[in-house]
């Protein structure tokens, strides 16, 4: 007990120090809420953080000031703050902040998405363009994912002969989690024995995901009052067990039969020495673990929010059918090389992600020298958080910014992949999302194979107005109940009367 009163006067007397003894700017700082004394601006964020910032940025502006603990922010919740930061000086903004959860799991920082900019982070960069999600790459996984999801239609298709009610939510992420390890890893998840990195997997993100003390206020992170440290270290634990017994196994295993995964290459990579740096096991593990929080659960989040959409508006779903029969027609299945055509499917997706955004926020950036953006001086080492949610719900850009309506993309040049800063939800610049078109490609293709093959309907009864949009917040941007609902397999008969799956 003595030693956490030392440390919280330490810090008050710090606070004091740091306003008297401080250098005092006599620059234009941006605009925002008066703060508490230490505290800063904390007290102002809630159970939903991007809510509550969007509130704040309508009466403060898109480029608003704020202070959480010792840590000075600048929170963008307009497209046009946005290019700002992530095109304009997206240099000073590439790097990112401390983060004590990802410097443990993560080991130390270094994997693509969490660590800081440099020549290591660039070569890091590359390694993903060029060797791990290339377009050769991500297409040599296309039989793979046909597979998977035509064991996953059939098992929907069994549901819809006996009208039973299926969690659609944990189905889809149950097919993306097999997706991504058997690109990943080699193997299903459901095959894995190690049936707790799932589980370890998702704790890491929560942990990711939580707002932790250490990270906005010196010295603090030493008395553990969130009791996060233990977590950290014991999940770490977990998941680096199961990652080296992986990467055993593929080094064990003939190289003559391999399968080509993820594991595969980065091993090549780490034994040929073409990284271009000290490139060990560490390196392996981090990219490992990048790769599967990225895949595992964004998909399948977004899917989620597009068919509790589509469910809400059965206009809508009727519409994205009608073209799905138009362009693939009743006697196949979707498949990868239709997506192109699906104009209307592609509206469906964008506006879905506009208003659902996976992360409600990009990754922190952090600035690495003073700046000046939008006429304000933004001070080196400022956290730099981009409210994606609050941009997707821009009443200046997007008439009627609440509602569900895919028309608004129809003739529209707005893409996804960070060209226009209205919809930003895979990032821009030099932090953009490398995964972008696989990530986009699993979405769409499941998507459209569901809307195609089955006619869905509420259980019990339920109205579309009962579908239940809540949102629970976190690293990933959740929905608070599972989607339930039955499949009718009319669509089902007729558009597979042709092929066995």
């Amino acid at each position: 007990m003595a030693m956490i009163w030392l440390v919280l006067s330490l810090i008050v007397l710090l606070y004091f120090l740091q306003q008297l003894l401080g250098p005092r700017s006599k620059k234009r700082l941006p605009p925002g809420p008066k703060g508490l004394p230490i505290l800063g601006h904390l007290h102002l964020l809630g159970k939903n953080p991007h809510r509550d910032l969007h509130r704040l940025a309508r009466k403060h502006g898109p480029i608003m000031g704020l202070r959480f603990g010792f840590v000075p922010a600048l929170v963008v919740s307009s497209p046009a703050a946005a290019e700002l930061v992530l095109k304009t000086h997206d240099l000073a903004f590439a790097s990112r902040p401390a983060n004590e959860a990802a410097a443990c799991i993560l080991y130390d920082k270094r994997d693509l998405a969490f660590g800081p900019y440099g020549p290591y982070w660039r070569q890091m960069r590359k390694l993903f363009t060029l060797k791990l999600l290339s377009n050769v790459k991500i297409s040599h996984f296309q039989p793979m994912r046909r597979a998977e999801l035509g064991l996953f239609v059939t098992s929907l298709k069994r549901a819809a002969e006996t009208r039973e009610a299926v969690d659609l939510s944990a189905r889809i992420t149950a097919l993306n989690c097999d997706i991504n390890f058997l690109m990943v890893f080699g193997k299903r998840y459901s095959t894995m024995e190690d049936k707790g990195f799932e589980e370890a997997i998702k704790e890491a993100m929560v942990i990711l995901g939580k707002f932790n003390l250490a990270d906005y206020f010196p010295y603090i992170g030493v008395l553990n009052l969130q009791g996060l440290h233990g977590k950290m270290k014991r999940v770490s634990k977990i998941i680096d067990g199961i990652l080296e017994k992986i990467i055993d196994e593929h080094v064990k295993r003939n190289k003559k039969q391999t399968d080509g995964d993820i594991v595969d290459t980065l091993m090549e990579i780490m034994e040929s020495g073409e990284a271009g740096f000290d490139f060990d096991r560490r390196h392996v593990k981090a990219i490992l673990l990048d790769m599967v929080v990225a895949g595992m659960d964004t998909s399948s989040t977004a899917l989620e929010w597009a068919m509790s959409e589509l469910m809400k508006h059965p206009a809508v779903m009727k519409k994205l059918q009608e073209e799905l029969e138009s362009v693939v027609g009743l006697d196949q299945m979707v498949e990868e090389s239709h997506l192109g055509k699906l104009k209307y499917l592609d509206c469906v997706v964008k506006e879905a992600l506009r208003l659902h955004p996976v992360g409600p926020f990009l990754i922190p950036h952090e600035s690495m020298e003073d700046c000046e953006v939008g006429g304000f001086h933004v001070p080196k080492k400022a956290r730099v958080m981009v409210n994606v949610w609050a941009i997707g719900r821009d009443p200046d850009v997007w008439p009627d910014p609440d509602s569900f309506t895919p028309e608004r993309f129809v003739g529209s040049e707005i893409d996804l992949r960070g060209h226009h800063f209205e919809l930003i939800p895979f990032s821009a610049g030099r932090r953009g999302c490398p995964g972008i078109q696989l990530g986009l490609t699993v979405v769409k293709l499941v998507l459209a194979q569901l809307v195609h093959c089955f006619d869905w309907e509420l259980p019990d009864g339920m109205k579309e107005s009962d579908v239940d949009m809540t949102e629970k917040f976190g690293f990933l941007l959740y929905s608070s109940f599972g989607l339930l609902l039955m499949g009718n397999g009319s669509r089902m008969i007729r558009s597979l009367n042709c092929q066995e799956l």
